[in-house]
């Protein structure tokens, strides 16, 4: 990630020489910030933090439970409606104002400075959980060719493996089996991320991403040769024309959508500004957005024939087995590798591929708080992915290292993912859209380079069908949670991790606004002017096409 410059006070990523393609200017932020090398890596960057643990566990499930086949209509039309517009508008707001998220809305207008923020303290939570299922999964990796679940992968998770209490509590019982590789991800991380922008993120991406292509297809095919893997894609892809009338299944779609895309969080507005100025990005976005999809549809492939399997030789229906989250990666694909031909080999690829998509993902999201940490203060990346990576980690093992973890784990990611994510979603839409009416200049900005061109129809989509949506889920989410509960977890639990931290995040936001920046930062936007090509007509077209 470093691409070993000295700048500020310690290291900076980017040569002084021009990239090949580039335009012959090159500001200052850029070399004091650091850049992708080519549109190739922050594509293969934006995929690797899009393509995530959800992709694997998820989508196949939604897919299932609402209509099978038939959601693949409102899927792509969430896909076309929501989810590239947003990534569109997260583009534009980090390419055009050349920063994190929160000095990017700094630069956009001086009173929209607390989303970013808001961004990068729904991205510390995330983070902080998000490891413990990496190094889960890490665990797994190492535990499938000896199969040591045994004969009860329900029994042996919950009570061997993680050594759950009872009931929800919070206590000091650490477990060793937990904690050290919940280590070791961390040193993985911050090693990623010291190394910079382009020798760290984009070179791990360049490797892990065609890695996990390679690992997941391999495990599709394997898992094809299953018995009874055609009766569990029958059980998948079967259309239930009908649950296209239901407004539930639709509501699945765009949430899905929303969710697997990485938008609204910081996440691809960060990432944005490390790309050269005269990059096509809405080509870029609807290259890292249809590959996402894809290997959605792929993971369903694989996780749907090897249910079939299990559903074969339990003399059960799929309907039976069908399961997603935690509860399909460590209990049903170890049941389904106990008893599978070869399913040592399944194991190590499907429980490898949990690894190599969750750090891709994990990474761009601590990325998001160094990245705003080093323009609020002026920090070497060094220094600052050390004062942040640290205090996570220790935080995230002290969390879920113990015996009390799961019950926090389900319920940071239920409520920050709903009314965290959604909430600062619909907020930056708000202030950007209609405060600061700030689309014109966003449309602009990305038409100078853009493959696709936007016009009044992503205005439309941005401006209202998309925050429609988002508070139309936001909505429903919270009566049922409030009408519910959730999951019969105590008061304590969801007042504290809960309610709790959906609340702190915006008050921590809050005051994190109001603190100065370093002079070294300027919190002028780059001028319009510089987006103009420098070279000649032929120069600038060569710059488009890379």
């Amino acid at each position: 990630m470093v691409d070993a410059v000295t700048g500020h006070c310690g290291v900076v990523e980017l040569s002084t020489e021009t990239a090949p393609g580039e335009s012959a200017y090159a500001d200052e932020t850029d070399r004091q910030r650091g850049r992708f090398s080519s549109r190739r890596v922050f594509i293969m960057a934006a995929v690797g933090s899009a393509v995530g643990l959800g992709n694997i566990w998820r989508f196949p499930y939604v897919a299932y439970e609402n209509g099978g086949g038939a959601f693949i209509l409102p899927y792509l039309v969430a896909l076309l409606t929501a989810g590239l517009p947003f990534l569109f508008f997260d583009y534009a707001i980090g390419h055009r104002f050349r920063g994190s998220g929160p000095l990017s809305f700094r630069r956009l207008s001086r009173k929209s400075e607390f989303i970013g923020w808001w961004q990068v303290m729904v991205c510390i939570i995330i983070a902080i959980y998000y490891a413990a299922i990496i190094a889960w999964a890490a665990q797994y990796t190492i535990y499938s060719p000896g199969k040591s679940w045994g004969a009860d992968p329900e029994s042996y998770f919950f009570g061997d493996f993680l050594n759950a209490t009872a009931t929800p509590e919070f206590g000091f019982d650490f477990v060793g089996g937990l904690t050290v590789p919940l280590i070791i991800v961390w040193l993985v991380v911050l090693v990623i991320l010291a190394f910079g922008v382009q020798r760290g993120i984009g070179a791990t991406s360049v490797v892990f991403i065609p890695l996990l292509l390679v690992m997941f297809v391999v495990l599709v095919v394997q898992a094809l040769t299953l018995p009874g893997a055609f009766d569990g894609l029958n059980a998948l892809f079967q259309p239930n024309w009908s649950a296209l009338g239901d407004v539930d299944v639709w509501l699945a779609a765009y949430s899905q959508i929303f969710f697997s895309l990485s938008i609204g969080f910081g996440i691809m507005i960060t990432y944005a500004s490390y790309v050269g100025r005269h990059t096509d990005m809405t080509g870029s976005g609807a290259v890292a957005g249809m590959a996402n999809s894809s290997f959605e549809v792929l993971a369903g492939i694989g996780v749907f024939s090897a249910l079939g399997f299990m559903a074969q030789a339990a003399g059960n229906g799929v309907d039976q087995v069908a399961s997603d989250g935690i509860g399909l990666a460590f209990i049903g694909f170890p049941a389904i590798i106990s008893q599978a031909p070869a399913g040592g080999l399944i194991g190590v690829l499907f429980f490898g591929s949990l690894v190599l998509a969750g750090l891709t993902s994990l990474v761009s999201i601590v990325e998001v708080v160094i990245s705003a940490l080093r323009d609020k203060l002026g920090m070497s990346r060094i220094k600052a992915t050390g004062l942040i990576v640290v205090p996570i980690a220790v935080i995230s093992t002290v969390l879920f290292g113990t015996t009390t973890g799961l019950p926090i784990l389900d319920t940071l990611d239920y409520f920050v993912n709903r009314f965290g994510v959604l909430l600062v979603a619909i907020a930056s839409i708000i202030a950007v859209v209609w405060l600061i009416r700030a689309t014109p200049m966003l449309q602009s900005h990305l038409n100078r380079y853009g493959s696709i061109r936007l016009g009044l129809w992503w205005k439309a989509l941005i401006g209202f069908i998309t925050p429609v949506v988002l508070l139309v889920m936001l909505v429903i989410d919270f009566v049922t949670t409030v009408d519910e509960g959730y999951e019969g977890y105590p008061g304590w639990l969801i007042g504290i991790f809960g309610w709790g931290m959906v609340v702190g995040i915006v008050a921590v936001a809050a005051v994190l606004a109001m603190l100065p920046w370093s002079p070294k930062t300027s919190l002028e936007p780059p001028p319009p002017e510089l987006d103009e090509p420098v070279e000649s007509p032929v120069g600038a077209r060569q710059e488009t096409q890379q």
